[in-house]
């Protein structure tokens, strides 16, 4: 399907975006010879532990969908979409930490600086796969053909699995570049 085509292509254009960034990181550390010089605060494990779950939710909401289980679908997209949110929570309170460590945007070691555009980009991100997540969400009430209910499930899946991913390899980027 067109559509379908269209979110690969998506998905791989904002996959280039982070491997553009995390090489912009590499570059610059390379030339400064200054790393980010911090620990990663442990609120970012927690918030990639509940981004796991949330892709773990994901799949049980797709699988419902395909079994014909409504009220399973609806109840994982419901806990897909609370753990979505509490995963820009828990980002919105590291950029807190941070501050709190000194580490602010704008500040003479620009490789520190790269931690709010990595998580930046990544919760833009997330706000449209929640988007995603809600529309398949209004779609399971609606009286829609199951073909349509079960393609924006598939599409929603599709980003929000990738959104985990990239997040899962942007925490492990940052702990093997911290100190």
């Amino acid at each position: 399907m067109p559509k379908k085509f269209v979110m690969w292509l998506i998905v791989f254009a904002s996959f280039m975006i982070f491997a553009a960034l995390t090489s912009g990181f590499i570059v610059y550390v390379g030339g400064k010879g200054k790393g980010l010089s911090i620990t990663i605060p442990p609120i970012f494990l927690y918030s990639t532990i509940t981004i796991a779950l949330s892709s773990l939710s994901m799949f049980l909401a797709s699988k419902a969908a395909k079994q014909l289980k409504f009220t399973m679908q609806r109840l994982f997209l419901w806990i897909t979409i609370g753990l979505g949110i509490a995963f820009f929570v828990l980002q919105v309170n590291g950029w807190s930490q941070l501050v709190d460590m000194g580490v602010y945007f704008v500040n003479p070691n620009a490789s520190q600086s790269f931690i709010y555009v990595f998580t930046g980009m990544h919760l833009l991100h997330i706000v449209a796969g929640l988007l995603l997540l809600l529309n398949s969400l209004v779609g399971s009430y609606r009286n829609i053909p199951q073909v349509k209910r079960i393609f924006w499930m598939e599409m929603s899946a599709i980003f929000w699995h990738f959104v985990d991913i990239i997040w899962i390899y942007l925490y492990v980027f940052l702990l093997l570049n911290q100190k």
